[in-house]
């Protein structure tokens, strides 16, 4: 992971190295197996793996990542950093064109930055853009208020979706026909969907990559129970399972032979399993309370138990494996003697009964052993400390989302994703000014501390490496100590697929990369 973090140099990559491979043998269908039901495909306004997988098969982006955190060329076949940081040149692939045969100009990068910018839930990820010049058909120039570290990692296929003007310049984005029935320019045309059952592409017989994709058709499958998806991959109806994240599945799919299941790729995604309370909401509005229940938690008995031990520990907003995070941090050993020493602090006596006060746990739905057993596992461990738990579930996602972003909650489970950058992904949850009620994954937890918002704001915006790992250190070290939210884990990514598929999508973005260079052997 160490080249994202590189200060914007000028860099000048060509596509040919992409074309000249020798190309596999075309043909053959690849069956998709997911729980994830897309609300739509454009991912200039959703965000979410639902929709990524999706929209980076549709829709190109001016850059790509390999499995080391480079970049690659992608739209634009090369590209030029200012050397000041404040301006970024890309030049298009000539004769690339949308799936309708409209070529792709400058004029639709404008277009596409313009409208992440606006609609997007990252709004710190283009935050900096002031304006896109587009000196001919083939060049964008973006121009920046300040430095931009996190731009090029921006511009990935889940991040940047290039769309055409000329279909979703009109109305309302939001409520764009074309967001259901969507025209790009990536290896695969939007054929069918079936919402809730299934949706199907097939190849981009005009794709800018000469003699990609090699797949004909891809189909995803949608299987909302995940055992049934589980034994779909068993039984082999499934060809590539990807995001597998529960450790149960995992397990039992290691033993299956026929199937490769691997841990490899994802790294970009950085997904923290938490606990996150309502700082706003007494007593959870004292930093003790929090800390207390954080001492109390048996980390090694979720990851170890729980969890199978498919994960990795999580000590703050940063996922470990980045060169920004630290490791000198509060990282709450089980200690129970302290945690009810910092409630007798906080002032929270426990009654007759020994209950210091009651706490509602909400949990996201999907997850078994992060939702519901997690919640119940902390019924059980902080009774221990005169905490009584009440569990309270979702029936679906839009419910528990509604509860969280209108505050409704006292603490609850969540699975948060760095997105790579800390500007992309980290600074959403803790900025006071991303306290925005109705918008879940925003800082739901409606902390505040002015020097995170200093520190986060000077890290934006710092190309030196050392000098930004330094203002995320304390960042870290603060949000720790403030324990807004309660860090258990990385999240398991595993991508499971049949032997016989080669070329997988294994890079930073795993499945949420093109799928262009799959093929059948």
């Amino acid at each position: 992971m160490k080249h994202f973090l590189r200060p914007l140099l000028a860099a000048t990559v060509s596509l040919a190295a992409l074309s000249a491979q020798a190309a596999p043998e075309d043909g053959g269908t690849l069956i998709v197996g997911s729980t994830q039901v897309p609300r739509h495909f454009n991912g200039a306004i959703q965000s979410g793996t639902a929709t990524a997988m999706a929209s980076t098969q549709i829709f190109a982006s001016p850059l790509r990542y390999d499995a080391e955190w480079n970049p690659q060329p992608y739209l634009a076949e090369s590209w030029e950093v200012a050397e000041d940081g404040l301006s970024v040149t890309l030049h298009l692939t000539p004769g690339a064109t949308f799936h309708d045969g409209e070529p792709i100009t400058s004029a639709d990068v404008a277009f596409s930055i313009q409208t992440i910018k606006e609609n997007h839930p990252f709004q710190t990820m283009l935050a900096p853009v002031e304006s896109v010049d587009t000196p001919d058909e083939l060049t964008a120039v973006i121009n920046l208020a300040q430095p931009h570290p996190a731009l090029l990692l921006a511009m990935s296929p889940a991040l940047m979706p290039i769309i055409p003007e000329h279909v979703y310049g009109e109305g309302d984005i939001q409520a764009n026909p074309a967001n259901l029935e969507p025209v790009g320019s990536g290896p695969f045309v939007f054929e069918e969907y079936r919402q809730g059952e299934f949706y199907r592409l097939s190849k981009n017989e005009n794709f800018f990559i000469e003699g990609r994709p090699y797949m004909d058709e891809v189909i995803v499958q949608i299987i909302g129970d995940p055992a049934n998806l589980v034994l779909s991959t068993e039984r082999g109806d499934i060809d590539y399972y990807p995001f597998a994240g529960s450790p149960r599945d995992i397990e039992r799919l290691q033993g299956v032979d026929g199937l490769i299941v691997t841990d490899e790729g994802n790294d970009g995604f950085g997904a923290l399993n938490w606990l996150a309370f309502n700082t706003a909401k007494a007593p959870f509005d004292d930093a003790r309370v929090r800390q207390a229940i954080g001492f109390a938690i048996d980390k090694s008995f979720i990851n170890d138990r729980l969890m199978a031990g498919l994960v990795s520990d999580s000590t703050g907003p940063i996922v470990n494996s980045s060169p920004l995070a630290t490791d000198e941090v509060e990282t709450y050993a089980v200690d129970l003697d302290r945690a009810n020493a910092l409630l007798d602090e906080a002032g929270q006596m426990p009654d007759g009964d020994g209950i210091r006060f009651t706490m509602t746990v909400d949990y996201l739905p999907g997850s078994v052993e992060m939702g519901r057993n997690l919640a119940e596992y902390l019924r059980s461990q902080l009774r221990q400390i005169g905490i009584e738990v009440e569990v309270r579930a979702s029936p679906d996602f839009p419910t528990w989302a509604q509860r969280i972003s209108s505050y409704d909650f006292d603490v609850t489970t969540d699975s948060v994703y760095n997105w790579g950058d800390p500007v992309i992904g980290v600074n959403r949850t803790y900025l006071t000014s991303n306290i925005r009620e109705g918008v879940i994954w925003s800082n739901t937890q409606q902390y505040s501390n002015p020097r995170v918002d200093e520190l986060l704001e000077q890290a934006a915006m710092e190309n030196d490496p050392a000098a930004r790992a330094e203002l995320y250190k304390e960042f870290q070290q603060i949000v720790v100590e403030d324990a807004p939210i309660l860090y258990l884990n990385v999240a398991p990514f595993f991508s499971i697929y049949k032997e016989g598929l080669a070329d997988m999508p294994l890079s930073i973005w795993g499945a949420a990369s093109p799928w262009d260079e799959i093929y059948w052997e």
